[in-house]
């Protein structure tokens, strides 16, 4: 289902998405960096954008995932949901989303892509749908075409899943799979 507010815009943008890709420190996470004793790094990731992606997957919508940072906890999360896509350790993002494009032979106007910061910023404003999360920079928000209710690594994710779900009418269904 919809937000009763959704422009029309951002509702045909939606429509046309047939891959969503998101950023992870500050979208998928909170943002924060935890290190165990020996070094390790330590993420939190919300449940319900996990479901998200899975939804999305089985619905025919790719998932991919590119950060600058690279880490072994993004790996297995990832691999968990079925997450084929994942780019990690990538300082320039744009280029990697246009070599993802070209792999998986789409338009620019058929991806959503979700940031936080100002490394997101030139994928955002090559995308169909440019989204940034609630606690997104300020510079980054102002130049999304939408914006999540929810911050970062508490469910921001799970709502851009189901806003595409919904634009492309799937939403209905989805909830009558686990009504049963």
């Amino acid at each position: 289902m919809l937000p009763n507010d959704l422009p029309a815009d951002i509702r045909d943008r939606a429509a046309r998405v047939k891959l969503a890709v998101f950023d992870v420190d500050g979208v998928l996470t909170d943002g924060k960096l935890f290190f165990a004793a020996d070094g390790h790094e330590i993420k939190a990731f919300h449940v319900l954008d996990g479901l998200g992606f899975k939804r999305l997957l089985a619905n025919g919508i790719e998932v991919a995932v590119i950060t600058s940072r690279m880490s072994h906890v993004v790996t297995e999360r990832m691999a968990t949901l079925g997450v084929a896509h994942v780019y990690q350790d990538q300082q320039d993002k744009r280029a990697c989303l246009d070599e993802l494009l070209h792999a998986l032979k789409l338009d620019a106007s058929q991806v959503a892509y979700t940031g936080d910061d100002l490394p997101d910023l030139a994928p955002m404003q090559k995308v169909g749908l440019a989204i940034a999360v609630a606690n997104a920079h300020p510079w980054v928000r102002e130049r999304a075409h939408w914006r999540t209710r929810l911050a970062g690594g508490n469910g921001a994710a799970r709502e851009v899943c189901d806003l595409l779900l919904g634009a492309q009418g799937r939403a209905e269904t989805e909830l009558a799979a686990f009504l049963r």
